[in-house]
């Protein structure tokens, strides 16, 4: 227990000081995952309102196929993805490996699932109705989407931080294909495994803390979101 507060005590330190080693990676964190759930933004959005303006039975194999890459663990993606990368897999010849961009390729294959299925859902509870509707005042099949989109915006912006969570947290795919290298690849939740397995219980609470902080603050910024948007 002594060691716990003693951590807290120091981790909080850490975080008033603005600690370089703790901020780079921080930083390097959001880095990573605010590109990767960029990317994974632009595929499962689209990706998303596709499949959920067309008939369930129409799509039924992607959908399962959707949902179980939504429940992938984290360390088979990772695998995946370090093979892909590999001096001897099909993309080697770029030397992703161990990389910062690697890590966000690993992140995006883990969080577009997540967005595509979630806007999906979202879009197939109201879409057909909008869409109809859309349809039948003129509107062309590009506006009529565009109007779907717009009126499932809570859902999508509920897919997008669900993606985002999963990223953040995300720690055996970006290990795998990252390294965990100090001041190259090293991101909060693989900083947390070595820093505990080196007895550096201080630092490993104090990046916890910020991503507990970062967490709250981005599930606030959704409730206060989806709170609004249930009042119009």
């Amino acid at each position: 227990m002594s060691r716990l507060l003693e951590g807290l005590v120091e981790a909080f330190r850490l975080i008033i000081s603005l600690d370089p080693e703790l901020l780079q990676i921080v930083f390097l964190s959001l880095r990573i995952s605010i590109m990767a759930i960029i990317l994974a933004t632009l595929i499962g959005i689209p990706l998303g309102t596709l499949l959920g303006l067309k008939g369930e039975k129409k799509t039924r194999i992607i959908n399962k196929i959707i949902f179980t890459f939504m429940g992938m663990p984290p360390v088979v993606a990772g695998l995946i993805i370090y093979l892909i990368l590999s001096r001897e897999g099909p993309l080697g010849v770029l030397a992703l490996l161990y990389t910062p961009s690697a890590m966000i390729i690993a992140q995006v294959f883990l969080a577009a699932p997540i967005v595509t299925g979630l806007t999906m859902v979202g879009v197939r509870a109201k879409g057909g109705i909008i869409e109809e509707t859309a349809r039948s005042l003129g509107a062309s099949s590009a506006l009529a989407a565009w109007t779907v989109v717009k009126e499932s915006r809570f859902a999508i912006l509920g897919a997008i931080i669900t993606g985002f969570s999963r990223v953040i947290a995300e720690v055996g795919a970006v290990m795998i294909v990252g390294g965990n290298i100090a001041g190259k690849t090293r991101v909060m939740t693989t900083a947390i495994v070595l820093e505990t397995r080196k007895g550096n219980f201080e630092l490993a609470i104090g990046l916890g803390l910020v991503l507990l902080i970062l967490s709250f603050i981005v599930n606030s910024f959704l409730y206060n979101i989806q709170k609004g948007g249930g009042k119009n």
